[in-house]
Parts: C-alpha cells; structure tokens; sequence
C-alpha cells in the first residue's frame, strides 16, 4: 500500500521520470504536471473527487510556464494544508534559502539521490 500521494510538476521528462522511479522505489503513488497552471487543476481535481495529494514538489522555474514561484500561493487558496515543496538546480535563489516565507513546507536543491528525497518527504509527514 502506498505511503501517500504526490504530485511532480517539472517541465523536464527526464527530472519527472527519475523522481517518479525514486517515489515508486519509496512508496508513493505519483502523477505529473508539467507546469503550475496544469498542476493546480490536477490538484482541484484530486480534492473534488476526495483523492487529495499528500504532496506536490514543484519546479522552481518553468520557462514558458508557470513555475513554483508563481503557483504556491495559488495552491494554499485551494488548499491551506497543501504541503509543497520546492525544488530547483539553482540553490542561490531568494525562495530556496527562505522557502517557509514563500509558502513552501520543505526544500530538495536538484540533483538529489533517493535517501535525500525520503529525508524530505519523512519531515513534512512527521
């Protein structure tokens, strides 16, 4: 039985196909979206049909799209509760360092291995 639900929002397939295998490898049942506007409907969907996700981890930035920067707060109206984390290649950014200010409840800077995902995930289901 899976440990919970997550949501990956990436607009790199090869990003979203690691992080699906490593989730999988931990237990978890994980759907994709490519950016902020597609993830948000996912996640409204999964809360109307009572099949909530547990988490989202979301891109950073998504050029030419709607990234966590600017999706989060879209998120916590739909979801107070929603626990987010942020994830991004550049560690140097304002939200990375200050991530709870943003709204996010954990950080992964990529790349990352398996036992620094599952370390992530155990703190926000703690």
């Amino acid at each position: 039985m899976a440990k919970g639900r997550v949501l990956v929002m990436d607009d790199e397939d090869f990003i979203k196909d690691v992080m699906g295998s490593m989730l999988e490898m931990l237990d978890y049942e994980v759907d994709f979206a490519n950016d902020g506007a597609q993830a948000l409907g996912m996640y409204q969907e999964a809360m109307e049909k009572n099949s909530r996700f547990d988490a989202v981890i979301m891109d950073l930035t998504i050029p030419g799209g709607r990234g966590g920067k600017e999706t989060i707060q879209d998120l916590l109206k739909i979801d107070a509760n929603a626990k987010a984390i942020v994830s991004s290649g550049y560690s140097n950014d304002i939200i990375m360092s200050n991530f709870k200010e943003f709204g996010f409840a954990a950080v992964i800077a990529k790349p990352f291995q398996i036992e620094d995902l599952r370390k992530v995930l155990d703190t926000i289901f703690k």
